[in-house]
């Protein structure tokens, strides 16, 4: 198993997020040595001004928290954070259209943000917490057919984070095509454990130190 700290997306998305509060997450990330950290994209230049000398990747938003702006508001959003140097993006799915059963329209507007950054890691957040058993494989299926690198669980933003039992949904149509990201509520290290020998790939958590260091974390929904 690879080190625990490579997992961890370390992530802040509050809207009251002050440039302050972004620069002490940086300066977490590089420190502990985060695979990347998770931020709003209006805060993706100076994540990437402050983690210029280090390994640690930059992580953006888009569609967030509700996925219910158009595609060409994602697709903007989305070509801004890269242009602004994100390494990765996590895009929220349409939720009302995949309740609709308007498929078409929900691969579409993954796809459209895919197709501007086919070098760059595309995660699909599901947020879970709405959608029933079917509609999580449905996701499931139509962020792989998309082009997505990951598929995500969660905003944490919603009435509930990650669950075992929809990773394991997730990874029975992902079948080694994608890779899983589990986030919200992930808070020590026994939960962040559990999920890893799941076989998730990366894990989205504000309580990063927290899980490194075996101490409690006082963070609520991320």
């Amino acid at each position: 198993m690879k080190l625990l700290n490579t997992y961890i997306d370390h992530t802040l998305l509050k809207p009251t997020a002050t440039k302050n509060d972004i620069i002490k997450l940086c300066n977490e990330a590089m420190e502990h040595q985060f695979f990347s950290v998770c931020v709003n994209s209006c805060y993706v230049p100076l994540a990437k001004a402050q983690l210029k000398k280090s390994d640690v990747k930059v992580c953006s938003v888009i569609g967030f928290p509700l996925g219910s702006m158009s595609t060409q508001a994602k697709v903007d959003e989305a070509k801004s954070a890269l242009h602004n140097g994100a390494d990765e993006i996590d895009m929220v799915i349409n939720l009302g259209f995949l309740k609709s059963k308007d498929f078409n329209a929900v691969w579409r507007d993954i796809e459209a943000v895919k197709k501007i950054m086919p070098r760059n890691v595309l995660k699909v957040i599901l947020e879970t917490c709405y959608l029933e058993e079917l509609e999580i494989i449905k996701a499931s299926e139509l962020a792989i057919q998309s082009g997505a690198d990951f598929i995500k669980t969660s905003t944490g933003f919603g009435t509930g984070g990650a669950t075992i039992k929809d990773v394991k949904l997730m990874q029975s149509v992902a079948n080694n095509l994608v890779k899983i990201k589990a986030s919200g509520g992930i808070k020590d290290t026994k939960t962040a454990l559990e999920y890893i020998r799941l076989g998730v790939e990366r894990l989205g958590t504000s309580s990063g130190i927290a899980i490194v260091t075996g101490k409690s974390s006082i963070e609520t929904n991320y």
